[in-house]
Parts: C-alpha cells; sequence; structure tokens
C-alpha cells in the first residue's frame, strides 16, 4: 500500500481547505470594512446649466473640483471608479467685480440633492466657486450666400435666393462682434441648371470669435428657375406736353417693345400693359425735333423689357 501518496494527497487538501478559510475571512473582513462609513477627498466633475440670456459661459469654467465626503466604503470604491458629475444651476450667480460666483452654500446644497442619501458632501476645496462669465452682446447678421449659378440657355432664376434662416444671431463679447455685418456662405456651384434647386451651405465664422456663439452653422439656399422667352409688342408712342394749336405728327408712331418673361406671362401681357412716350420738354428750347423714348408703364413679373427704338421724331402744324 502506497502510504507516502495517501500522507501527501490527505495534506494537500488540508492546505486547499485552509487557503479556502483564509479567503473567505478576507472576504468577509473587506466586505465589512467597505460597509463601515469613511470620509475621504474625491474629484468631481463639473457641467452648467440655466446660464443668463445676458451671459455666455466661457471656456475657463471649472471643471473639476475637489470634494470632501462621507460615505460607506463601496460608495467610495464606486467614486475611485467611475467620477461623479455634477450639474450646477448657475442662474443664481452673483457679480463681485470683475467675477461671477456661487457661494459654498449654494453649491453644496445643490450637490447634496444630486448625491445618493448614503452620501454626505461635508466640505469644498473652496470658499466660493468663480464661474466663468461675462457679459455679452447680441447681434443680427444678413447672410449673404456665395454661389455661381450657371443656368441653361433660355433659363434665368425667378426672384431672389430664398435663404433658410435669411439672417444668424451671434452672442459674444462686444470687443469680438462689434465689427461683424454679415456672414457668408461657402463657395458652392450649380452648373447647367434648368429646374429648382435646393442646397445646404455652411457659413464662414471669423477667426478670433473664441468666446463668441452663433444661433445657425449652416442654411438652405433654395431657388426658383423658369424657362423664358422673347415677345415683342407694337406700342403706340404718346406725346406729352406739346403746345397747344398744334398738331403733332411723331415718327415712327409705334415702337417694338421685347418683353423677356416666362412662356405662361408672356401669354396674358397685352400692348395695353406698356406706355411709350416722349415728352417735349426735354429739348429745353433747343432746336431739335428727336426726343428720347421713355417707358413709363410696364406689366409685372417680367425680366427684362428693351426698346427697338431708342428715339422718335416729330413734326408740329400749326392747326
Amino acid at each position: 500500500m502506497d502510504y507516502k501518496g495517501l500522507f501527501e494527497g490527505q495534506n494537500g487538501r488540508k492546505i486547499k481547505v485552509f487557503s479556502l478559510f483564509l479567503f473567505l475571512a478576507f472576504v468577509s473582513w473587506f466586505l465589512s470594512n467597505l460597509s463601515e462609513p469613511y470620509e475621504t477627498r474625491t474629484d468631481v466633475t463639473l457641467e452648467y446649466k440655466s446660464v443668463p440670456d445676458s451671459l455666455l459661459l466661457g471656456n475657463d469654467a471649472v471643471q473639476i473640483m475637489e470634494t470632501k465626503i462621507r460615505a460607506s466604503g463601496f460608495r467610495l470604491l464606486y467614486f475611485k471608479l467611475f467620477k461623479k458629475s455634477i450639474v450646477l444651476d448657475v442662474s443664481e450667480v452673483s457679480y463681485q467685480s470683475p467675477n461671477f460666483y456661487l457661494t459654498k452654500s449654494l453649491v453644496l446644497k445643490q450637490m447634496e440633492r444630486q448625491f445618493s442619501q448614503q452620501v454626505s458632501v461635508l466640505d469644498l476645496d473652496r470658499e466660493r466657486l468663480k464661474v466663468d462669465l461675462y457679459q455679452v452682446e447680441r447681434k443680427k447678421l444678413a447672410v449673404r450666400p456665395q454661389l455661381n449659378l450657371q443656368l441653361e440657355p433660355n433659363f434665368l432664376l425667378e426672384g431672389q435666393l430664398k435663404i433658410s434662416p435669411d439672417s444668424v444671431i451671434v452672442k459674444g463679447p462686444y470687443a469680438e462682434i462689434a465689427s461683424l455685418k454679415e456672414l457668408l456662405t461657402t463657395e458652392a456651384t450649380l452648373t447647367e441648371v434648368s429646374s429648382d434647386f435646393e442646397l445646404e451651405a455652411a457659413l464662414i465664422f471669423p477667426k478670433g470669435l473664441s468666446n463668441s456663439i452663433f444661433s445657425h452653422s449652416r442654411v438652405e439656399i433654395e431657388g426658383k428657375v423658369v424657362k423664358f422667352s422673347e415677345k415683342v409688342f407694337e406700342v403706340p408712342i404718346r406725346g406729352m406736353n406739346f403746345p397747344e394749336g398744334y398738331t403733332v405728327k411723331l415718327i415712327p408712331e409705334k415702337v417694338g417693345v421685347v418683353c423677356k418673361a416666362s412662356l405662361e406671362r408672356l401669354r396674358e401681357i397685352s400692348e395695353g400693359d406698356f406706355a411709350i412716350t416722349v415728352d417735349y420738354q426735354q429739348l429745353g428750347g433747343a432746336n431739335n425735333n428727336t426726343l428720347l423714348l421713355q417707358i413709363t408703364k410696364q406689366p409685372e413679373g417680367v425680366y427684362g423689357i428693351r426698346l427697338q427704338e431708342r428715339t422718335a421724331n416729330f413734326v408740329m402744324e400749326r392747326k
């Protein structure tokens, strides 16, 4: 019989049982201690909300603050593994020139509301919290698109481009935004355009505005494109301010008016929508019988009007 092997096997089992006993004893001691309350200092991450409209949060706001707390070992272990984040309401900030502050009591009160009931906030690493806020100005800036639009032949842009939004609100220190007048979009090119279009464009923000914020960073640009045609209307020329007692003959009596518009609009227009005149007072007493033609009435919704003749002559005879 192998007594040596049997002896070693029994000792091996005893060692394993003893090791397990020690491990369980340690775990029991460890858990017992973790359940006890302790005081320690830990870092909390700060976030800010409810900034008054007249103020703006700067880039140097305090992000981490050391806090003295009392909590169980379990809680403290959790805080070591995961940083606690606290959101501070700065609507009750106080101003002591030239800085803004939250009092210690206000910060402690807000922290206590956000920690669990098993955690007591005892102290902060400062008597008051300086909040990086500054007075801001508001300004409305027009948006100007940089669009290179290349239309197909016989097509044109109807009306103005539609920019949405057509203006942007900027908030920032007066020194940063005082010189701003407008904002440009990034450049865009559309070629061979023959239909309505829509595109998105980013705004270009000037450099050196680290403490300013803008209500929008991009805009929508829309345009309506229509096909146009031209039509010539023969319109009578009317004389004005000729001397009384004379008959006046204008040469020519009619003039061709070239009107550019959409096909639909051209169908609605007639010669009566135009008025072409010559004014005898243009001469100012000069011995001349040539007068410039003037367009004194024209229809709406057209893209261009051109006279085929620039002048008219006249002959006057006594009645």
